[in-house]
């Protein structure tokens, strides 16, 4: 993010922490009193600890009995004992309810990636912003998590610092507000570092990124071919190397800035506790200190600083996490272009008529529309084919049918009603589709088919597989339906070829069974003997169903009722493969260039 939205963020801190207390609460609420007592612990063991010595001594300087004595040092050992066991108690449990509630948020970014209206994943400021969320709860570390430290040392140190006040209440307001002050300079030396770094982290970050993407590419095995036949391994380690050394010359600039503050805070530390010997002395030569009394308000002095630093730069690091955890909550409240539960419920008809009216569609950033002023009428149970070059805007055409898209002018009307006035996951209910770009998880194979963990038609998977062409290859599977699929997750799993998971992503639609079928090129990947076996199936795939077959090759769509040719933004030509070859023009000029790859003796 810029600078600006650093310095302004959305959410103040306190509001942050109370959304962060909300989500505990909600999630575990032992987080909060785990926070909370621990505080208490580490003041009662500092404290206890501050009079162990000065107790000690005093029985010493007292001549106490040797019983007495060794009661005194019972007892304070027995109360280290104690507090340090319950601290350690916490401490070992406090984990795993921290890493409960970063999850709870994890989920939340989740849904929200899985959720949202489809053009907010086209833009640049969405996918920023979900970056630095992601970022975010990242680790233990990152301020999802880490802000339970934080406000659980911030409370200790309030609690210190209340405590040690009333220890050194007889002391000079003098040598207080000397002690307070230099604290102050100390910390605003300390947080003028920190600001450098906070403001210098989205170069860090930076390198960061880059060398995990180069690494990650490095390491892939879907890249393993192209660099051992293409010699790429040099060319990578260079370009890692590259970053490394800037990364290195980063980490030498920050090292440079740090130096200068330590030898700042030091010599601020060697004032501070300069002056406060300087008082001591003055005083125990006024009035008589004893030894343990000198020795406690040293002691109480020096740790009073601690107490004070503390403060100021737990509240420092508590405002960046919440900087970092308003970025969260922004990302969580990005506007949603589209209606969801809000929307009208789907209407139930028999078919559903779609029809796009002047429809435009300008992706963000373009400087120009990919569709233009287009007018279609799809009529149910047809099936129709929308042919033309790569980058005529036939997938973008689809994209607005399905409703993932809405148009920059015109309108999408299903029955005569616009599409934005539906509950847009109802509207998605009606499409079984395959597109060009697909998603393929590490599951069973029936579970690719049919992504749910409950109520699996098993009669209807074996249907939806032959239809696509798939049963032969199942039957060869090493746990038929039950193997997974891919080995990112199961060492087991079966990799399938661009064609057979092309295949399977067909026999996902058909299960689905929606009204409409949409299929964006679904035979690219596969052979022509394959892809002939789909054509031959096409009908009985979508039989009762309005279909829409994407492709580039002209041949494919002779089955369809019509056939639109898209180009330049708008549908250039329309009718039938026969009625297209006949009028001679453009879609029979391309469908002459594409015939002649399959025809002996013509000439290209």
């Amino acid at each position: 993010m810029n600078r600006e939205n650093i310095e302004k963020p959305k959410y103040s801190t306190l509001k942050n922490v109370e959304w962060m207390i909300g989500i505990a609460w909600k999630t575990r609420k032992r987080v909060l009193g785990f926070c909370l007592l621990t505080a208490v612990l580490e003041v009662l063991l500092n404290v206890t600890q501050l009079y162990v010595t000065p107790g000690i001594l005093s029985k010493v300087e007292q001549k106490a009995p040797m019983g007495a004595l060794l009661g005194t040092i019972g007892l304070f050992t027995a109360a280290l004992f104690v507090i340090s066991g319950v601290k350690e108690y916490v401490r070992q449990n406090t984990l795993f309810p921290r890493i409960d509630v970063r999850t709870a948020i994890i989920a939340k970014l989740a849904e929200k990636c899985n959720l949202t209206s489809y053009p907010n994943t086209l833009k640049t400021d969405f996918i920023k912003l979900r970056e630095k969320a992601h970022m975010t709860c990242k680790g233990n570390d990152q301020a999802a998590e880490h802000i339970w430290e934080t406000l659980t040392v911030l409370l200790k140190n309030l609690g210190g610092f209340a405590v040690y006040l009333t220890i050194l209440s007889r002391m000079s307001a003098v040598l207080l507000l000397v002690v307070i002050g230099t604290c102050i300079a100390g910390f605003l030396v300390t947080r003028a570092v920190s600001n450098w770094r906070y403001a210098h982290r989205d170069e860090e970050e930076r390198y960061y990124q880059k060398k995990s993407y180069l690494r990650g590419k490095a390491e892939s095995v879907t890249l393993a071919k192209d660099i051992r036949i293409f010699g790429l391994q040099n060319w990578l380690n260079e370009l890692i190397d590259q970053i490394h050394d800037l990364y290195l010359d980063f980490s030498l600039r920050c090292e440079r800035v740090e130096l200068l503050s330590d030898l700042a805070e030091a010599i601020l530390t060697m004032a501070r506790n300069g002056i406060a010997y300087v008082y001591l002395i003055s005083l125990t030569l006024r009035e008589g200190l004893s030894v343990s009394e000198f020795l406690l308000y040293f002691t109480a002095v020096t740790t009073f600083t601690t107490w004070i630093m503390g403060i100021l730069q737990e509240l420092s690091t508590l405002r960046k996490e919440c900087l970092d955890i308003s970025l969260v909550r922004t990302f969580l409240e990005y506007p949603e272009p589209f209606r969801f539960e809000e929307g009208e419920n789907i209407p139930a008809a028999d078919a559903y008529e779609l029809r796009m009216e002047h429809v435009s569609y300008r992706y963000p950033g373009a400087g120009q529309d990919t569709l233009h002023d287009l007018t279609l009428t799809i009529r149910p149970g047809e099936k129709l084919a929308i042919v033309g070059l790569n980058g005529a805007g036939k997938t973008t055409l689809v994209k607005l049918l399905c409703g993932l898209l809405d148009p920059t002018e015109g309108c999408v009307l299903l029955n005569g009603q616009d599409i934005r006035t539906f509950n847009r996951r109802s509207y998605y209910d009606l499409f079984s589709a395959v597109f060009q770009e697909f998603s393929v998880l590490d599951v069973t194979v029936a579970e690719e088919i049919a992504p749910q963990t409950e109520g699996i038609d098993y009669g209807r998977i074996a249907d939806c597989v032959e239809k696509a062409g798939l049963t032969a290859l199942i039957e060869k599977l090493p746990r038929g339906l039950q193997t997974h699929v891919g080995r990112e997750v199961y060492l087991d799993g079966v990799l399938f070829s661009g064609g057979e998971t092309q295949r399977l992503m067909l026999a996902r639609a058909v299960y689905k069974n929606g009204p409409i079928l949409l299929l964006d090129e679904p035979t690219a990947a596969l052979d022509p003997i394959a892809e002939n076996d789909i054509y031959l199936k096409y009908n009985e795939m979508t039989r009762g169903k309005t279909s829409l077959f994407i492709s580039h090759r002209l041949a494919s769509t002779r089955f369809c009722d019509r056939i639109l040719f898209v180009a330049e933004g708008g549908i250039r030509e329309e009718g039938t493969h026969e009625t297209l070859l006949a009028a001679g023009g453009e879609y029979a000029g391309l469908f002459e260039v594409q015939s002649r790859y399959y025809q002996e003796g013509k000439e290209f």
